[in-house]
């Protein structure tokens, strides 16, 4: 066709000239007569008797072989166009029957549109439309009016609906998966924090497609139980099924949902109904936010639209150990993750003595976990810690005495006041040298001195970090840029009511991580959330706490005798759960009825601190509240550091617990 067109624009001048050469020869044919003809016909034209016949015959016989060449090339190339498309449609049945029979690489290799369309037709597979099946707490969007953190539901994150599903078995992510190159949510971190942003995500936007990346070989699990209940199971297989009694005798597992509930990160990217996968054993080792992605430790690069840093924290560890030597830092565990409590579990099993370095909320969990497994094995447990008592940070003295004396009663040894000099390893023993010069022996370290925050993309990110209190600076919304949020361990946030901060407990990361998700689908919410945070010294004795809880700041509490629904143990079976954040409700807050029942006075300085209420003040403000074996009554705690008022008698305060009824 091209050669007939080229071929017509050569001739298509001559036939112009032809014709033009046709008409003057009529006109003077005309004019020769003395008229014009009525009507000239054009074979007359050609072969009329005026001069110029042979010149028209040339041209018509140029014209008409134009034609007639035109024509025979146009019948030629139809001809060869439907050869060839009979031998493509002959081609392409007989790769049709022969696909049934090769390998599926050979299927995916073909190219075609139409293949991938209709591939990305096929359904998806259930658990990528498993997560619009659960009850969607988050869906149900609160007044504009109101702060996020204030919703009437409990948090979604920590109640999984498989309970009686066997431990999710993962492996890390093998390295010839193939990673989505682009997802539109990703998630940095495997934690609380990340599993609460991606329910909240989903929540508000089904069809999203979250991308969890976390180091751990492990999906994602809360942390509470590793230090808690995990230990009092009698289960001996626990550390292999990591499902555990809570308090109230009700089991479950320790992971947020069964290994069903996600989906694979290769079928993330072409997920009609999207979903969350979670890609396992991986490391974000560098964040180009200009660029909206990241770099894998495999040099993978993941492209995103929005991201959420949930990095947590590292355990920290006593600087004389680090210096110590290889096989001292083999004896030691930093105590944070499931392989800490899975090597700690065997550890302790197969010594006769460990000293656990910290008097904090972890140490203290741990010695009165270990100091029970010691009446049974015969296993010496030591606590030593700088304070003069066990929670000396938190606690007022007279309280933490009286915790130190249930520590002891476990079966702990409490060295206190203690200031570690050296650590040293000789004749199979280690040697713990004390700066005022006590010496103690002991076959294993656990080291539970703090955590600090893993800001380790700040540098290539350009983030700040606080220089004050660590962590990923963010303003009202989460957000460290317009889109990139942080959640968690690793955020430092402005608290409205008790100014900048940052949190390191499984509430905070529940409701950080959620609001995070809900501003990242474009809520826009400020965090106005006071976290809670609690700890358990067994099954009897457990406390809740809320705001700044200081042991250098004035404190005054308020006690009542305890009964047995005083406990932690009565506290689950009241409220179904052993992550008591899960019970909470904001609404029995607005309108809490004091009891009736005259209170005390303030100050009981009594052997047995059975309940109470203790408030810590700043500037005559109550700033934190702990909940001495009160449980449920959080949502009035908040209430009263929210509203940051002075309370002239704060017995009148503490009858808005009830700790007074028997």
């Amino acid at each position: 066709m091209l050669k007939c067109r080229t071929v017509w624009k050569k001739l298509a001048p001559l036939a112009r000239a032809s014709s033009t050469v046709c008409r003057q020869n009529v006109r003077r044919t005309g004019l020769t007569h003395g008229r014009l003809p009525a009507q000239v016909p054009a074979a007359h034209m050609s072969t009329g008797p005026t001069g110029g016949g042979k010149e028209n015959q040339l041209y018509i016989l140029l014209v008409g072989a134009a034609f007639l060449g035109g024509g025979v090339y146009a019948y030629r190339t139809v001809t060869g166009d439907n050869k060839r498309y009979q031998e493509r449609i002959d081609e392409i049945s007989s790769r049709q029957e022969k696909v049934p029979t090769e390998k599926p690489e050979t299927a995916e290799s073909e190219p075609p549109a139409v293949e991938a369309a209709e591939t990305e037709a096929v359904p998806e597979p259930a658990p990528q439309t498993e997560p619009e099946a659960e009850p969607p707490v988050e869906t149900v969007p609160e007044p504009q009016a109101e702060p996020a953190p204030e919703e009437p539901s409990p948090p979604a994150p920590e109640a999984p609906s498989e309970s009686t599903e066997p431990a999710p078995v993962v492996e890390s992510t093998p390295a010839t998966l193939k990673v989505p190159s682009h997802t539109p949510y990703l998630l940095i971190g495997g934690g609380t924090a990340s599993f609460a942003a991606a329910r909240s995500i989903r929540a508000r936007d089904p069809g999203a497609k979250v991308l969890i990346v976390t180091e751990e070989p492990d999906l994602p699990y809360m942390r509470p139980p590793l230090s808690k209940e995990l230990w009092f199971s009698d289960d001996p297989s626990v550390t292999e099924t990591l499902r555990f009694k809570q308090w109230n005798g009700k089991e479950r597992s320790i992971y947020f949902q069964p290994a069903s509930f996600y989906i694979n990160p290769e079928e993330l990217e072409g997920a009609g109904n999207g979903g969350v996968a979670v890609l396992t054993g991986k490391k974000v080792v560098h964040m180009d936010v200009r660029g909206n992605k990241v770099k894998l430790d495999d040099e993978t690069e993941i492209s995103y639209d929005k991201c959420l840093i949930a990095t947590g924290g590292v355990p920290r560890n006593l600087q004389v150990i680090e210096r110590a030597g290889e096989e001292v830092m083999k004896r030691t565990t930093l105590f944070r993750k499931i392989d800490d409590f899975k090597s700690l579990d065997k550890v302790s099993r197969n010594i006769q003595s460990i000293t656990i370095i910290g008097g904090g909320f972890l140490g203290s969990e741990l010695a009165c976990a270990l100091g029970r497994r010691s009446n049974e094995s015969g296993l010496e447990v030591i606590q030593m810690y700088p304070e003069k008592g066990n929670m000396g940070k938190v606690l007022p003295e007279y309280l933490s005495n009286w915790t130190t004396a249930k520590v002891k009663r476990e079966g702990v040894k409490i060295i206190s006041e203690a200031l570690v000099k050296s650590v040293t390893c000789k004749d199979d023993k280690l040697e713990i040298k004390l700066k005022d010069g006590r010496l103690v022996k002991t076959d294993h370290i656990v080291a539970a001195v703090g955590l600090e925050p893993n800001v380790d993309l700040a540098k290539s990110a350009g983030l700040e970090v606080d220089s004050d209190f660590g962590g990923f600076r963010v303003n009202a919304e989460l957000q460290a840029r317009s889109n990139i949020w942080v959640a968690g361990d690793a955020a430092c946030f402005y608290d409205i009511r008790l100014g900048r901060r940052r949190v390191e407990h499984h509430d905070h990361a529940v409701v950080s991580g959620r609001l995070a998700g809900e501003n990242m689908t474009g809520a826009n919410k400020p965090y106005w959330h006071q976290s809670m945070f609690w700890s358990d010294l067994g099954p009897d004795v457990g406390y809740e706490a809320i705001g700044i809880v200081d042991s250098s700041l004035p404190t005054v509490g308020v006690f009542a005798k305890a009964t047995a629904k005083d406990t932690p143990r009565a506290a689950t079976e009241k409220s179904g759960t052993g992550i008591r954040s899960e019970s909470e409700t904001e609404d029995t807050a607005t309108s809490p009825v004091a009891s009736s029942t005259p209170a005390p006075a303030v100050e009981q300085h009594k052997d047995d601190y059975g309940k109470g209420v203790i408030f810590y003040l700043r500037d005559k403000v109550v700033v934190g509240i702990i909940l001495w074996n009160v449980f449920n009554r959080m949502p009035i705690a908040r209430k009263i550091i929210k509203d940051g008022e002075e309370h002239a008698d704060l017995n009148e305060v503490a009858k808005l617990f009830n700790i007074h009824e028997d």
